[in-house]
């Protein structure tokens, strides 16, 4: 039976983001693979403290990072799946801050300073990345979003494995605009937006779950 991780970065379990990778993991589900659901904002971590001990040569920890917290077990984890998913909301044009620690202590000890970058993972998996976010797609062009997320996104693709990404625009802030100031935004065209387009991005999802893990 194969494996896929999904890794929310978002502080919210049950919104956006969440239900998308949820979507995603059900579509690798519907052809028989095990899955997981991790939330980030949940477990108790921090990024890189460049201490080098994944780089030692003759360490104990090379090609491992060498910090004991909650995402020692997780780390484990992703050795053994076979695909892993990253979903991130965009705040201020780049993923969470949560999310890329997380990335950072994943993919660093793996990355070898070598001529030829080496990858110390030791397979290639499957990898995906479902950003949402609340600007349309002309908007997330305009601001040159992808660009943005190309670097992290190449680490992800040379030390784990080809990536697949899915852009989720003009998302729903809230349920509730009347909490917060936000003429900047047609409300009432993110809403039916929501409404009509939101579950075609679900199905968009389902199928890349059961592509990642085909």
């Amino acid at each position: 039976m194969r494996t896929i991780l999904a890794f929310n970065g978002s502080p919210r379990k049950k919104e956006n983001t969440s239900t998308l990778l949820q979507s995603a993991l059900d579509g690798a589900a519907s052809v028989g693979a095990k899955t997981r659901l991790v939330h980030l904002y949940s477990l108790n971590y921090k990024g890189c403290i460049s201490c080098y001990q994944c780089k030692r040569i003759s360490g104990k920890s090379l090609g491992k990072c060498a910090v004991k917290d909650d995402l020692s077990p997780i780390f484990e984890a992703v050795e053994q799946a076979d695909a892993v998913l990253f979903g991130s909301p965009i705040y201020f044009g780049n993923i969470t801050g949560e999310m890329r620690s997380f990335l950072e202590r994943l993919l660093y000890p793996h990355h070898v300073y070598d001529k030829n970058r080496t990858s110390l993972f030791k397979k290639r998996i499957s990898t995906g990345f479902i950003y949402t976010m609340a600007v349309t797609e002309d908007r997330m062009n305009e601001l040159h979003y992808q660009q943005n997320l190309q670097g992290m996104e190449s680490f992800i693709d040379h030390i784990l494995g080809d990536i697949r990404i899915m852009n989720a625009c003009d998302m729903l802030h809230t349920d509730d605009y009347s909490i917060m100031e936000a003429s900047a935004f047609d409300i009432e065209a993110k809403q039916r937006r929501h409404e009509e387009i939101f579950p075609l991005e679900r199905q968009k999802a389902f199928e890349l779950g059961k592509s990642l893990v085909a």
